[in-house]
């Protein structure tokens, strides 16, 4: 009869220094003192990618990124060194290795590569020897041997994919927080967290702003059914399960608020009113490996029409100089962009089979005079697109207006 195992995954906030990394190794021991089978995978200290990105734009605006993947894949790797040796101290084996060791194929996008398949036989011949492994989270390796990484938070995805190729029986997800929220605790105080979620709602708050979990980690674990325990890195609490089926009541119409600052707004004015137009614009965003996300397309009677859309931040630049080309070789106008602008949505299953929501949302926002800019609809959730100063309230009005609190 084979161990029970568990992957363990451990976020850059539960390491961010040498005490923390001691009580991540407690923590760890004391689960294999319990005669479970581990598989731990580790983030980079605390915000040392954020520093390592801040270091490589004072070297280059515009660096590279292969060398990107390469630097940034060093803050991981400096992080499992250091918990196998604290592991080690308390007098366990442990072993620890890249993601490209323990063979983590990618395609060869860089800084946001994909998963093609995962090679276990490492992992598995170290866990028969009794060894606590420790996985670098966030990389890969291409079959070009050149490192990737999997893109902000892919540490999630990483152990939710070790977990699926290794059958684990749970995935563990630690972090700075008890588990899933209704809002950020951070921004509602009264924001309660949640038991249980559904795989649907979790990746539509994932994908929405809710940044405790990697949206694409969740797109495998809904795929793979792969059972995932949200919870604190630093206290022994129950968190939050990520499972197919809640069997919540059908009256729990939303679940969730969610808030997302990190996108901007591009607008092209007078764009001509004829077939195909739309398509090139977004054909060539595509190219580029841009992700559009929230489109509003507006017919006026001089038969132009303005496209607005979004897109995250960090790719505004890169964007607008691909529009503006697009843009001047069509006959459009001017191309605008605000960066001062906050998605917030609303998310729940039972949204699906309740009328009135929408107006519900929209009749919070305008009580509280915040104008909606964009508006965008799925069957589980939400968003609109307001002004980053009105960000926090709607978040609060939102969470009131459907009684979250309860």
């Amino acid at each position: 009869m084979r161990k029970q195992l568990i992957v363990q995954k451990f976020g850059g906030s539960s390491v961010a220094n040498i005490e923390r990394i001691k009580r991540v190794a407690d923590r760890v021991v004391s689960c294999k003192r319990k005669g479970y089978d581990l598989v731990i995978v580790v983030s980079a200290l605390g915000d040392t990618t954020d520093e390592l990105i801040e270091l490589a734009n004072r070297i280059n605006s515009e660096p590279s990124e292969r060398e990107m993947d390469m630097l940034l894949s060093t803050g991981e790797q400096i992080s499992v060194a250091l918990l196998a040796m604290a592991i080690q101290k308390l007098g366990f084996e442990a072993i620890s290795f890249t993601g490209a060791q323990v063979g983590i194929l990618t395609d060869s996008i860089h800084t946001r590569a994909r998963i093609i398949r995962i090679n276990t036989d490492k992992i598995k011949a170290e866990l028969n020897k009794g060894k606590i492994v420790i996985v670098a989270g966030f990389q890969g390796v291409t079959l070009n041997q050149d490192i990737t990484t999997l893109g902000r938070g892919g540490s999630d995805l990483s152990a939710v994919a070790l977990a699926k190729e290794l059958r684990a029986d749970e995935c563990e997800i630690y972090t700075d927080v008890a588990g899933i929220y209704t809002a950020d605790p951070r921004i509602e105080p009264k924001a309660k967290k949640i038991k249980e979620i559904t795989y649907d709602e979790m990746l539509e708050m994932a994908s929405l702003g809710a940044q405790v979990m990697q949206a694409r980690s969740i797109e495998v674990a809904k795929k793979y059914n792969v059972p995932i325990h949200v919870r604190s890195s630093f206290n022994k609490e129950v968190g939050t399960m990520i499972t197919k089926d809640t069997g919540k009541m059908e009256d729990v119409v939303v679940n969730g608020v969610t808030l997302n600052k990190t996108e901007a707004k591009i607008t092209v004015c007078d764009v001509p009113d004829r077939p195909g137009i739309a398509a090139k614009i977004f054909k060539e965003l595509s190219a580029a490996g841009i992700s559009v996300d929230m489109i509003v397309q507006n017919v006026s009677h001089t038969r132009k029409t303005d496209i607005s859309f979004t897109v995250n931040k960090a790719e505004l630049a890169k964007a607008m100089r691909i529009t503006k080309k697009v843009s001047g070789d069509i006959g459009c106008g001017d191309v605008l962009s605000d960066e001062d602008i906050a998605r917030i949505s609303i998310v729940g299953v039972g949204m699906k089979s309740h009328r009135g929501v929408a107006a519900a949302m929209f009749g919070a926002l305008a009580k509280n005079k915040i104008n909606i800019e964009m508006i965008s609809t799925s069957d589980i959730s939400i968003s609109c697109i307001i002004k980053k100063k009105f960000a926090k309230n709607a978040v609060r009005a939102l969470h009131g207006a459907f009684k979250l609190d309860k």
